[in-house]
């Protein structure tokens, strides 16, 4: 007999991501974000290979990586007010943790499953924040697709990617705009034969 959860299920239901450029001070220190990136590393791993990794990146760093940001659009040739964007994606953050992607060699488990389970730990992530209390969102961006940038700002190694950028501060104290959700009627199909 299944035993429910309808707190959890309801914060699930009505979870809902703070825009980055709303997030505040102060911002979770280490023994805050800790329990978080524990939540986040239960998610699902078929095979137990760990296929990913934090770099938690705090004020001076998301500073240094928003001047590389900028280095990186201008050299991919970007308009203007995507490199800007791209710039104060990182410039205006006050605490990031980068997810990275790390797929292992493995007979038995494919990379799209690895790379899947990154993913699981983006979300994981987010959600543990956001049931914490502290606003949150999950942001890519040109920069974190750019091997330059992964691998000068990051450190990231041949294989590895960032899968997503967790953003994590003090919500602000109105409240967040919602945003349409998914039409189930459109996108659930049921199959029973």
């Amino acid at each position: 007999m299944p035993q429910p959860a309808p707190a959890v299920l309801d914060f699930l239901q009505r979870r809902r991501s703070c825009p980055a450029k709303m997030l505040g001070l102060p911002v979770p220190g280490r023994e805050d974000l800790m329990p978080l990136l524990q939540a986040a590393a239960r998610s699902p791993d078929h095979g137990k290979l760990e296929p990913w990794r934090f770099i938690v990146l705090e004020r001076r760093a998301l500073q240094r990586l928003a001047a590389l940001a900028g280095e990186c659009g201008h050299a991919l040739g970007l308009a203007p007010e995507q490199v800007e964007k791209g710039v104060r994606q990182y410039g205006d953050a006050h605490l990031a943790v980068a997810v990275v992607a790390s797929p292992r060699a493995s007979e038995k488990i494919p990379q799209i499953e690895q790379h899947l389970s990154a993913g699981a730990v983006c979300l994981a992530l987010l959600n543990a924040a956001l049931a914490a209390g502290w606003g949150g969102n999950w942001l890519s961006g040109f920069a974190s697709h750019d091997r330059k940038f992964c691998e000068i700002g990051l450190g990231l190694a041949e294989g590895e990617f960032i899968a997503g950028m967790i953003h994590i501060g003090t919500a602000p104290a109105q409240p967040v705009p919602e945003r349409p959700r998914p039409d189930l009627e459109k996108i659930v199909q049921w199959v029973a034969e």
